[in-house]
């Protein structure tokens, strides 16, 4: 009897071990609602980041969207639809000259210059002054894409508007879709959709402008205020992450990043996404930290003025826009 009690006593032990460890290893995690302001492999330090477990050992889940344009991710986050946006802080600048009290902060780069490419429907030996009396489609007005589009085309000679014709008015989503239906000469797109469409014989990647238009803060993540002060811990386990994912991706091949972010373009092609990839690493397209240079800013807001969307009166002051912390935190 009192060995059946012992082996009882034992039985019971081991259980209570085993819960009270379940329970230890058991950890919550925090939802990010994070809205993109579109999805491509110009984003590859995130989705490292989300591949690779870096945001897991934050102890954060993303929850994903498209926002399809910066304007849209603006919108979802200032209406509380999603926690953190990322696209051109242009947009954080914009709300910011509205006088908006809770206007948003932009807390990490991602990117340092411009992610899409010139694609044209012959192939040429490509020199800006071909653009003189065509028609290239350029996203919307206001948003970087277009601005900084315009802003090479003017350092080459072409003055937009006078000399080609810049197609704003088709949705940035619809770009694609656009010039393989027949709109305009050229268009810019991103990738992966530009080699796909390469591939298919539906035109030509004629030019990087990132490449001429220099380092400007193309793609950052911001939130409102509100959503920072409340949630600080949140925002810094998400730079982190982000770190982690922008340093991996500067450590590692074209194949290695094409194979961590292959769950994020199920339809593309393996060995598309790893010509994508060293296309963007050729370019040095991406942050090798989540830190915004004032300088950079201060050539994002260059290019919004030779736009016409920015006044110099209407420059934002870098330390009421750009919160750094996070981001230098994270770096170290």
């Amino acid at each position: 009897m009192k060995k059946l009690i012992s082996i009882l006593a034992a039985v019971a032990l081991t259980a209570l071990m085993l819960l009270c460890c379940g329970c230890g290893d058991k950890q919550d995690t925090t939802v990010i609602r994070l809205n993109e302001v579109t999805h491509s492999v110009f984003y590859a330090p995130l989705y490292a980041a989300i591949k690779e477990g870096f945001f897991e050992e934050e102890g954060l889940t993303i929850e994903l969207t498209n926002g399809g344009g910066a304007d849209k991710v603006m919108t979802a986050v200032l209406a509380g639809q999603s926690d953190i946006g990322l696209a051109g802080p242009e947009a954080c600048i914009y709300v910011y000259n509205q006088g908006k009290e809770d206007y948003p902060i932009v807390f990490g780069q991602l990117t340092k210059r411009d992610g899409s490419f010139l694609f044209g429907r012959v192939k040429e030996d490509f020199s800006w002054e071909n653009l003189r009396g065509k028609t290239i489609i350029g996203g919307r007005v206001g948003g970087v894409p277009e601005m900084t589009l315009e802003y090479v085309m003017k350092q080459h000679g072409v003055i937009p508007h006078v000399d080609a014709t810049v197609d704003t008015s088709v949705q940035f989503n619809m770009m694609a879709g656009a010039f393989t239906g027949g709109t305009a000469d050229y268009v810019t797109l991103f990738e992966p959709t530009a080699t796909e469409l390469q591939n298919e014989g539906k035109g030509y990647i004629l030019t990087s402008i990132g490449q001429d238009s220099g380092e400007i803060p193309y793609t950052a993540f911001f939130a409102s205020q509100t959503y920072i002060r409340e949630n600080s811990d949140t925002v810094q386990r998400f730079t982190n992450a982000v770190a982690k994912g922008q340093r991996w991706v500067q450590e590692s091949t074209a194949a290695q990043i094409a194979a961590s972010v292959a769950d994020q373009f199920p339809d593309t092609d393996l060995q598309v996404l790893t010509t994508v990839a060293q296309r963007y690493k050729d370019i040095d397209a991406w942050n090798a930290t989540p830190v915004m240079k004032q300088e950079a800013l201060e050539r994002l807001e260059t290019v919004m003025e030779s736009a016409g969307e920015l006044t110099r009166a209407q420059w934002v002051d870098f330390n009421k826009l750009v919160d750094n912390s996070f981001a230098e935190k994270a770096s170290k």
